[in-house]
């Protein structure tokens, strides 16, 4: 498909506001879950979902000397869970509760054989209530979870292309589902000064292990209440001066609020090329946080991959 309108669908936050907090609950839920059974490894890293060609999945989660995996199906709106031993459950994406959600997902997953206790409390939300008790997030519009799932699939393509042109440490595009936001970070190699904390919800010896090393960070988020728009983003920790007043594309600004350069979803919807106006607003920041941080970056960098052909040398 080549029509932007397809490719890009609308993701008016207004417009699947209470479908986006259900859903961004229940990737909590099943996020801890993986983060319950999996050893901790740098920077969260073990926690993220990835998106799949159907939804967003936990890739494999141990359980004693077997695995099992849970996928979100945004297409047959369903959480699947499969395991190494053949078992198979399956839980609706319909209005329900979070915790009614919360309560199958413990249930189905107790019925497989699969013991898990998780923390009861979200993560990076204001106001939390705990899962088994939240009863006003209950929506769930299939069509509007498509079109995120749609969303991410573009956004996901576009960072992984980006994570192709560095060589140094980088993780792999991943879904937070604290944050709620897809992303890919690169690093400088160097160590950072201990990160302040203060994050709602998220202990401060957690954020100050994920921003252990100097960073610059971007991705895709759809929104919330106090930024009510989904936008590309990039930032870097520990901010370097002069990083913000860097030149990026016209669509782009700086938004002190948030700390961070935001690209509306919206105006990559609008532009004639959408893949390179991402890839411009991903470049043009990381080069800003890194010749302002004086990354070496000759060593660090390389050109784009390309499919089925080895990085020259």
């Amino acid at each position: 498909m080549n029509d932007t309108r397809i490719d890009w669908p609308a993701l008016a936050y207004v417009t699947w506001r209470d479908t986006a907090a259900t859903l961004h609950l229940w990737t909590q839920i099943v996020g801890k879950v993986r983060l319950a059974l999996t050893p901790w490894v740098n920077h969260g890293w073990q926690v993220p979902l990835y998106v799949t060609a159907r939804g967003l999945a936990t890739s494999p989660i141990p359980s004693g000397r077997e695995i099992f995996e849970m996928e979100f199906d945004f297409i047959a709106h369903r959480l699947g869970v499969r395991a190494s031993w053949g078992a198979e459950r399956s839980i609706p994406l319909e209005p329900q509760s979070v915790g009614d959600f919360y309560r199958r997902v413990i249930d189905l997953l107790d019925d497989m054989g699969i013991a898990v206790r998780i923390g009861e409390m979200p993560n990076e939300i204001p106001n939390a209530v705990p899962f088994p008790r939240d009863r006003l997030h209950a929506s769930y519009d299939a069509g509007a979870a498509h079109e995120f799932w749609r969303a991410l699939l573009q956004a996901d393509r576009i960072l992984k292309l980006f994570r192709s042109g560095f060589l140094g440490k980088a993780s792999r595009v991943h879904f937070f589902w604290g944050s709620f936001d897809l992303a890919v970070t690169r690093f400088s190699g160097r160590t950072a000064p201990p990160h302040p904390g203060g994050v709602p919800g998220l202990p401060d010896a957690v954020a100050r292990e994920a921003y252990s090393h100097e960073v610059s960070s971007a991705g895709f988020w759809p929104g919330n209440d106090a930024f009510p728009q989904a936008a590309f983003y990039s930032y870097a920790y520990p901010e370097p001066e002069g990083f913000r007043d860097a030149r990026v594309p016209a669509a782009a600004r700086f938004e002190k609020a948030l700390g961070e350069f935001i690209l509306p979803y919206e105006a990559v919807r609008a532009a004639a090329d959408p893949d390179a106006l991402v890839l411009d607003f991903l470049a043009s920041t990381y080069a800003a946080a890194a010749d302002a941080a004086r990354w070496d970056r000759a060593a660090l960098e390389c050109s784009p991959g390309v499919p089925g052909k080895v990085r020259r040398l």
